[in-house]
């Protein structure tokens, strides 16, 4: 079953919607799509209204510690959250009313030598360790670039690229430590010219675990287009073409629909399989 899982990307303390990959240290480069009027806090009441489970909070950058706050405390356990999650304060966005803790950057220091991102495996048991070593609270994000026919890790508001390639070694890997993972196609992520296919087709046939896949969606079929590319294995975020984020290619109500009848579908499958 391929469900939409909403988001509330936070930008600076608002709710925004961008291409990622134009973010950058000094946002010198940054493209928006869109800035909401509502405050983080509104999107969460919405999507708990329409029981929309799975929703992650995104902090790219400072000064969106209060808004992720607010989000959470209008959906207590309803939702994720990430952006500057580490092993200190992992804990803390749990007891804030995160249901998940999502990690990506924390886990790929710098190596001293040559400066660049390396995965480290110490780093993930000491944000488990925080976390109680409950595997059920933690999202390992393994947001991506493409370079040629692979997708490799990146880090830094996706400007870091490691040399930790998606592929089914890394989540085989990965999947003990972690209850999901999340992958923003970043090279695809606000600009609505469709969906990585092809890393979608991928991500169905190695994950052991729940995947969100965002990036690139522009209209309702994109959901119909992922569950079959990955058999009901992934399950798919929608941005900027959502018409609560300014779009005009799908709107949240379609979406809620859409999870209802996948949903209806499924217990009716295993009503005929008992």
């Amino acid at each position: 079953m391929t469900r939409f899982r909403p988001c509330i990307d936070l930008h600076a303390g608002s709710v925004k919607q961008i291409v990622g990959g134009t973010l950058s240290i000094d946002n010198a480069s940054l493209k928006t799509n869109y800035v909401s009027e509502h405050p983080a806090g509104y999107f969460a009441q919405l999507y708990r209204e329409h029981n929309l489970k799975g929703a992650h909070v995104i902090m790219l950058g400072p000064e969106n510690e209060e808004a992720a706050r607010e989000a959470l405390a209008a959906w207590p356990n309803g939702m994720q959250v990430g952006g500057g999650i580490r092993a200190d304060n992992a804990a803390e966005w749990i007891k804030a009313g995160a249901e998940k803790v999502i990690v990506t950057s924390y886990l790929f220091p710098k190596n001293e030598a040559t400066a660049k991102p390396v995965f480290s495996m110490p780093r993930l048991r000491d944000v488990l360790k925080a976390l109680d070593d409950d595997t059920s609270k933690l999202v390992i994000d393994l947001s991506c670039r493409r370079r040629g026919d692979k997708w490799f890790i990146a880090t830094n508001k996706w400007q870091d690229i490691t040399d930790m390639e998606v592929n089914q070694e890394t989540l085989d890997l990965l999947a003990p430590h972690c209850a999901e993972f999340l992958v923003h196609a970043a090279d695809a992520e606000g600009l609505q010219r469709g969906i990585d296919a092809e890393l979608v087709r991928s991500l169905g046939r190695w994950a052991r675990r729940p995947v969100t896949y965002a990036g690139g969606a522009r209209r309702l079929a994109d959901l119909g287009r992922v569950r079959d590319l990955s058999a009901g294995r992934v399950d798919l975020t929608i941005g900027s073409a959502l018409d609560v984020f300014g779009g005009e290619g799908v709107t949240l109500a379609e979406c809620v629909r859409w999870n209802e009848d996948e949903e209806r579908e499924e217990l009716g499958v295993r009503a005929g399989e008992n």
